[in-house]
């Protein structure tokens, strides 16, 4: 059995945070279940796009700093987020990201299952995947998107290394994820059994330089875990292995460890819960600017440097 259940979140870095929620919001139909702040650095937004309960597995996340440098692609990347769709809908997803303006939609089939890869208006690279499997998931009504063609949370990432070898004993021996195939010169890994949600894709890339985070980039990605308990034996497997994983630390919504695995990409391991309904209703998720309680003695002064934003309307 996985240590990990799969992917918690994925988190990315932007530049304009209103054309972030502009293509998410408006363009992809996922819900803006959180606004908030990066904990790090509180001048800058954090938002949360994800289904329409903010279930763990569906959340896909983003910095936005206004001024970021481009990145510069390359070995110790985590390369690219693809999100499950349902099966069918890939037709109706091409002349949507055709009206919205997306210019370089390809589609392939990856792993036997018919994708649609485009990039975001930060240059990341983005996958709509059909998959017909079951996975929790609460439909958004007021995303502008049916049903029946909602992304229903995170399918997989993909992530370049010089050497699979030690990335490979992390991602198996560590977070107890099983090999799963392979593609094209890319490695599959899946976690509790796989399906939708639980998959990594690895390349090795001897004799790419390494890459440099910029806006388009992914930061980290964070792998599920269902508890307390679970996170602390996997933070005390991480630390026996000398990968020197961060105290747990408390992000309010989820508790958090991080650690950079072998390969230079920074995984984090993240507990489902408290969950985000646990500071708003359920029905006014991401409407408003929340902040966990330790920085709520400094609103004022955070709202003042924060660039006013609004929802798109469906």
């Amino acid at each position: 059995m996985s240590a990990v259940t799969g992917i918690h979140h994925v988190t990315a870095m932007a530049s304009r945070p209103q054309a972030n929620l502009d293509f998410y919001v408006g363009t992809l139909g996922m819900r803006l279940v959180k606004r908030s702040v990066n904990q790090d650095d509180p001048g800058t937004y954090h938002f949360f796009y994800a289904d329409g309960a903010g279930t763990p597995g569906t959340d896909l996340t983003f910095f936005p700093w206004l001024h970021i440098a481009p990145p510069r692609r390359g070995s110790a990347e985590i390369a690219e987020v693809s999100l499950t769709v349902p099966v069918g809908s890939l037709s109706e997803w091409r002349a949507r990201l055709t009206r919205a303006g997306v210019s370089d939609v390809t589609e392939a089939t990856r792993f036997g299952e018919r994708s649609l890869a485009f990039s975001d208006p930060d240059g990341l690279p983005v996958v709509l995947v059909e998959s017909a499997a079951s996975r929790d998931f609460t439909p958004w009504e007021g995303g502008g998107v049916g049903v029946s063609e909602q992304v229903r949370g995170l399918h997989a990432v993909r992530i370049r290394v010089r050497d699979l070898g030690p990335t490979r004993a992390v991602l198996t021996e560590l977070l107890g994820l099983a090999d799963a195939g392979q593609e094209d010169g890319w490695t599959r890994f899946a976690a509790a059994g796989g399906g939708p949600g639980t998959w990594v894709d690895v390349l090795e890339t001897p004799d790419t330089p390494p890459a440099r985070l910029g806006r388009g980039s992914i930061h980290h990605v964070a792998w599920r875990v269902p508890d307390d308990a679970t996170q602390a034996q996997v933070r005390d497997a991480l630390a026996r292995a000398g990968l020197q994983p961060t105290p747990v630390i408390d992000r309010f919504w989820f508790r958090s460890v991080y650690f950079q695995e072998p390969g230079g990409t920074i995984f984090e391991i993240a507990t489902d819960g408290p969950g985000f309904a646990v500071d708003e209703a359920p029905e006014r998720l991401g409407e408003t600017l929340v902040l966990p309680p330790w920085l709520e003695p400094h609103r004022s002064r955070i709202e003042a440097v924060l660039p006013p934003v609004e929802l798109p309307m469906a």
